[in-house]
């Protein structure tokens, strides 16, 4: 028998991201990862440019053209913006004989969202031309794209550091057993540095420099040859360019609570996770995913402070994306970690 859906359809898995978007296709992989950035033209309301393009007009716009992010802590903050973004991503990725029916698609969303939230998921992305659209949490999605037993009788436990949220899950049987969802992220951790060198070197900088400082020389243990980056700002006093030299010190300093705030975060679901889950988490150790993730020495640092071993996956930063490949390839063995709601659609036969 001919497989009809295989010809005319496509299976698409997005982890929809406040900093990123991730584009998983069935059979190819990863094949898009774009900035959640939309540049639009305020005297038109059309759309001028999508992800990577309209990312680097961020702060550098004439003032009729306006560089927005449509999510917001993960969440959708203009419904409207973030489906012209998917509709874009969409129609990237699609060939032409796909159009035919309409994809079918997987999104990654925070974990705890409200059913609003994840109704203005499945309706943007239905808005964009998906025929069929799934929602997963992206601890869940995390946990089953860095192959963890999920649907075994055994706890594992993960913490996605993503840019506008951060998700910690105990996971077992194919559902969340405690999880907690914070609005420390990537982007606040941008935030610190930037409120850091305000404070300490009077100079403002933008977000772009406190990113790209962030990736060169954060470290949260001492390295033995400290780090140093260069940075350009304003100066707060004169209002002239200036250019300061800040070190990993620096950054601790500045990331500090932010950091602390996580791991306490870890802690409490460690306290509430029922004893015999706790006794696997123990025994199989934490996985790190997401950018976050590649903040040096963050590993060391956590496993110091909650007394379990702490494992970087992978590709952190893929995890959401190809997990969410992983459940739409066996959708019907995934149906119970996808999340319900209401208006879903009656699973697949």
């Amino acid at each position: 028998m001919i497989n009809f859906h295989k010809w005319f359809s496509a299976d698409i898995g997005i982890d929809l991201g406040t900093s990123n978007t991730l584009v998983y296709l069935a059979d190819k992989g990863i094949v898009l990862n774009e900035p959640s950035v939309v540049a639009l033209n305020q005297k038109t309301e059309k759309v001028v440019a999508v992800g990577l393009q309209a990312k680097q007009m961020l702060g550098r716009t004439p003032s009729h053209i306006k560089a927005v992010r449509p999510l917001v802590d993960g969440v959708i903050s203009d419904f409207e913006v973030t489906e012209e973004m998917m509709s874009y991503l969409l129609r990237k990725v699609q060939t032409a004989r796909w159009n035919i029916l309409g994809p079918r698609v997987i999104v990654g969303v925070p974990s705890g969202i409200t059913n609003v939230e994840i109704r203005a998921v499945r309706d943007a992305a239905r808005s964009a031309g998906a025929r069929e659209v799934h929602i997963v949490e992206e601890p869940m999605a995390t946990a089953v794209g860095i192959r963890l037993p999920v649907k075994e009788p055994v706890g594992t436990m993960v913490i996605d550091l993503g840019g506008g949220t951060s998700d910690i899950a105990v996971i077992s049987l194919g559902g969340v057993v405690q999880s907690k969802n914070l609005r420390v992220a990537g982007d606040q951790l941008n935030q610190d540095i930037i409120n850091y060198v305000r404070s300490e070197f009077k100079i403002l900088i933008g977000e772009k420099t406190a990113e790209n400082t962030k990736i060169a020389i954060a470290m949260l243990t001492p390295a033995e040859e400290p780090l140093e980056a260069t940075i350009k700002g304003r100066d707060l006093v004169t209002g002239l360019p200036r250019e300061v030299v800040i070190t990993d010190a620096d950054m601790r300093e500045a990331l500090s609570q932010s950091i602390d705030n996580i791991i306490e975060s870890a802690k409490e679901v460690l306290e509430t996770t029922p004893p015999e889950v706790l006794s696997d988490v123990m025994q199989r150790g934490v996985y790190l995913a997401g950018g976050g993730a590649l903040i040096r020495g963050l590993s060391s640092v956590l496993e110091e402070h909650i007394k379990v071993p702490v494992y970087v996956a992978d590709d952190p930063l893929t995890s959401v994306a190809r997990g969410a490949g992983v459940i739409l390839e066996d959708l019907e063995n995934y149906q119970e970690v996808l999340i319900e709601h209401e208006d879903e659609l009656s699973p697949q036969k």
